[in-house]
């Protein structure tokens, strides 16, 4: 596999960002390095004190024709809070701003498209630096490929998120549909819960009181979001989770509808509605609990997750 495109990607601590992005199949290469400052050759410690105008930034080099820059800008997005100025995860500064910068002046309408898709997931105004890349400085040698040779170091971005960054070749389960296409595949139901923020009745759904074990996937696209490790019975009337996969597959905002103040969640990549998170979960696991309607859900039992591409996550049925 050869590389015929780059892009240059800062996500804060860019140790976490090169090792994501290196599980995803069509990456040829990466490094990690200093982008678009005001001085030469900086130093690691000269970026740190937040003089230098730099971003840890992440070379990436890739098989356009394995991985299209609309995918690799929805993996990247799911690793970062674009909402979030100067910081990522336990990381503050300038340097762990985020941001895309490019090189071939083609690639920036699909960097804007993705943009504008990412925004309608957020009430607040991304903060996603777009420019032409300046200038990339490479980071000291101990800094490359750092979570390769140091598996238990720090990194902002989970073990859960790194398992899709591998099953990025599965495209076509991942990929967002038409709403056309939508109704076409889904029930009635399932398209007024999952398009037109809909709720199905308690009690009278597919899984509240499913509990053979599996994994439970977004019924508009195929993301894997639940297992059922983390689902117990709140006695609610619908399937109830004390938290997702990981949250970087999950949109949660604020719920002003019917009169009262919750939190919705959406999943992130097929922007459908799945339900709501409240804080009346269990308190030894976080006191979460992720209400979600059977009808934005697909479950897959154990024994056939292998067999659905979805082996990757078995470990994490317990």
């Amino acid at each position: 596999m050869k590389a015929n495109a780059e892009i240059y990607l800062a996500g804060g601590c860019f140790w976490g960002t090169e090792h994501f992005i290196r599980q995803v199949k069509g990456v040829v290469e990466t490094k990690v390095g200093y982008a678009n400052g005001t001085t030469e050759n900086p130093s690691y410690r000269e970026v740190c004190d937040d003089n230098t105008g730099h971003a840890e930034t992440v070379y990436v080099a890739y098989d356009q024709d394995a991985v299209p820059l609309e995918r690799l800008l929805d993996l990247f997005f799911m690793t970062i809070d674009p909402t979030m100025l100067n910081r990522q995860g336990m990381d503050i500064g300038t340097q762990y701003r985020t941001g895309i910068y490019y090189t071939d002046e083609a690639d920036l309408p699909t960097i804007n498209a993705a943009l504008a898709e990412l925004q309608k997931n957020y009430q607040k105004k991304l903060v996603v630096e777009v420019l032409p890349l300046d200038n990339f400085y490479e980071a000291e040698l101990y800094h490359q490929d750092y979570l390769e040779k140091n598996p238990g170091g720090y990194c902002h971005i989970s073990p859960r998120l790194m398992e899709l960054a591998k099953r990025t070749h599965d495209v076509a389960i991942y990929q967002k549909q038409t709403p056309e296409t939508l109704k076409e595949l889904l029930t009635p139901l399932q398209y007024q819960v999952t398009q037109e923020n809909g709720t199905e009745p308690a009690f009278r759904n597919a899984y509240w009181n499913e509990e053979r074990k599996g994994i439970y996937v977004d019924i508009t696209t195929g993301e894997p979001l639940f297992v059922s490790t983390d689902k117990f019975d709140s006695g609610c009337g619908w399937p109830s989770f004390s938290r997702p996969i990981d949250k970087g597959l999950i949109e949660e905002r604020r719920d002003e509808s019917h009169g009262m103040r919750r939190v919705e969640v959406r999943s992130k990549l097929g922007n459908a509605h799945l339900g709501h998170v409240f804080t009346d979960g269990p308190i030894d696991a976080g006191g979460l609990r992720y209400c979600i309607n059977s009808a934005a859900l697909r479950f897959i039992p154990k024994e056939e997750m292998e067999k659905e591409g979805y082996g990757a996550y078995i470990d994490l049925v317990k």
